[in-house]
């Protein structure tokens, strides 16, 4: 098994500490190790199926089941753009390419910089501000593309891109 950095190893140590060591805390602890590192690296992984004397594959394979979990750092940046019923009627469709447009990502991807992430949502609830993209928790309602190019033209030179 390959040596973690000691920062990594400090941080999975101190969540680690909070957990009995039981194969039914794997997805709490999965879940509490992508809060902390954004994603889940394959090292750690390895390292949490030894905490709870289990096989590196069935970590894998717990991890890999759930669309939630991440493998790969995500972007600095968040866009999430809804595809909701009433996101969707209003122009969702048109958001979200005009979003990939100036990305240059489809959904699920992240800039190569590591600048921009991009997901699509079920749902944000904020259906009568329909079509809804999130930025970095910000949310934006009634979307345009001409919109779309606004927010994303400010986050980038708030980001220096």
């Amino acid at each position: 098994m390959i040596p973690l950095e000691k920062s990594v190893e400090e941080k999975l140590n101190e969540i680690l500490s909070h957990y009995g060591g039981k194969k039914d805390e794997l997805i709490p602890i999965l879940n509490r190790v992508q809060e902390e590192f954004g994603y889940l690296r394959a090292d750690v992984m390895q390292r949490i199926a030894k905490f709870l004397r289990i096989t590196d594959s069935t970590v894998f394979g717990v991890a890999t089941f759930y669309a939630l979990f991440k493998f790969f750092p995500g972007g600095k940046t968040g866009v999430k753009a809804c595809r909701g019923t009433a996101c969707h009627v209003r122009g969702a469709p048109r958001i979200l390419d005009e979003v990939e447009k100036q990305l240059g990502i489809k959904p699920g991807e992240t800039t190569v910089d590591l600048k921009y992430s991009l997901e699509t949502i079920a749902c944000f609830g904020s259906c009568a501000l329909a079509p809804v993209m999130v930025v970095s928790n910000k949310v934006y309602g009634r979307m345009t593309p001409a919109k779309v190019k606004e927010v994303l033209g400010d986050t980038k030179q708030q980001t220096g891109k």
